[in-house]
């Protein structure tokens, strides 16, 4: 008897003491994330509870959710609880304004340079002595060079791939219809197309896939890194879309989760200097002059032209390259015409 009054002693004891640990539990994050940028944000989340902990004494904790940019921000529409969005460009934060409500209208005000923390480009992966010679974008639509980027339609990958390739050939006195036929030309030369950025990268980098991948300057220097450079060279354009990957708080959810100071301050600190170092380190342009300065070195220089320069803006380019029937479903359907 004496026994079991013990053991439900005991048994008391420790629902008590789950009940308290859930009652002062940790606060966690959730940031869902864009497709390459697993290896950012493995460096940034530690960074910033390190931070956290020693400004204010609390405990926070960072969870990640990584996928294709427009997949991930209908996750968060369908019910994602995400606290934060780090998407790859600004449709994808200004979707969940327009169809869920969940981000304020103004969220390009609320951080430094438009929301967005650091820039990238579209830049060339080859194997290793570039067999098939490719210098720019006008290479890629030739006979017998197989290209991998993303569908378009599913990743910000492969849209800022296509726009650049659009771009460049706009910027090279092109008219819409002739930058059509370019990209239709790339398009006959992509033997599959993932959903996301890493799914591109494992089909050229594992499986063996294509000449040549289309993909941001930092995802080229963490193939070779993890790969080896003897098997890869970075080729760089004559010039390039310049991406600008926004960051916003869900609001909704934040509200909700009671978040909103901790997921503010873990946006914020990407703009920090220690943000913006490791930032620089994962091959990503920070904006902080001064750090860009430092790492300068690994940085090639780039000419670049911005999406408000060709197409307006991201919703116009949205409207008329991406939506149902627009110039990539039909460059696409022509692509694939025997």
């Amino acid at each position: 008897m004496q026994r079991a009054m013990r053991t439900t002693a005991a048994a008391l004891a420790l629902t008590m003491t789950g009940m308290s640990t859930a009652a002062y539990a940790d606060t966690t994050l959730l940031n869902v994330s864009y497709d390459v940028t697993r290896e950012l944000y493995q460096q940034i989340d530690p960074a910033f509870i390190a931070y956290w902990k020693n400004t204010t004494g609390e405990t926070v904790s960072v969870k990640q959710s990584h996928g294709g940019s427009s997949p991930q921000a209908m996750s968060v529409l369908q019910g994602l609880q995400a606290d934060v969005v780090t998407m790859n460009q600004s449709s994808d934060i200004d979707v969940l304004v327009q169809k869920g409500g969940l981000v304020d209208k103004d969220w390009r005000k609320a951080f430094p340079n438009n929301a967005s923390p650091y820039t990238t480009t579209m830049v060339f992966l080859v194997r290793k002595g570039n067999p098939k010679h490719i210098k720019d974008w006008d290479d890629l639509g030739k006979p017998g060079v197989q290209v991998i980027l993303p569908n378009p339609k599913t990743s910000g990958n492969g849209r800022y791939s296509y726009l650049a390739a659009w771009g460049w050939k706009v910027q090279h006195g092109a008219t819409d219809a002739q930058a059509q036929q370019f990209v239709q030309s790339i398009l006959h030369n992509i033997p599959v197309l993932d959903t996301g950025g890493r799914g591109a990268t494992t089909s050229f980098a594992q499986r063996g896939l294509g000449d040549v991948l289309v993909t941001f300057e930092n995802e080229v220097a963490l193939i070779q890194q993890e790969f080896g450079a003897d098997k890869f060279e970075a080729v760089y354009p004559s010039e390039s879309l310049l991406a600008e990957p926004p960051v916003a708080v869900v609001d909704k959810n934040v509200d909700r989760h009671k978040t909103r100071r901790e997921a503010t301050a873990f946006l914020n600190f990407l703009w920090s200097r220690d943000g913006q170092e490791i930032i620089a380190k994962q091959h990503l342009r920070p904006r902080d002059p001064k750090v860009l300065a430092e790492y300068a070195s690994t940085f090639h220089p780039i000419k670049t032209f911005t999406i408000d320069q060709v197409f307006g803006s991201w919703d116009k380019a949205q409207a008329v390259h991406f939506s149902d029937g627009g110039t990539y479903d039909k460059a696409i359907m022509a692509a694939k015409q025997p």
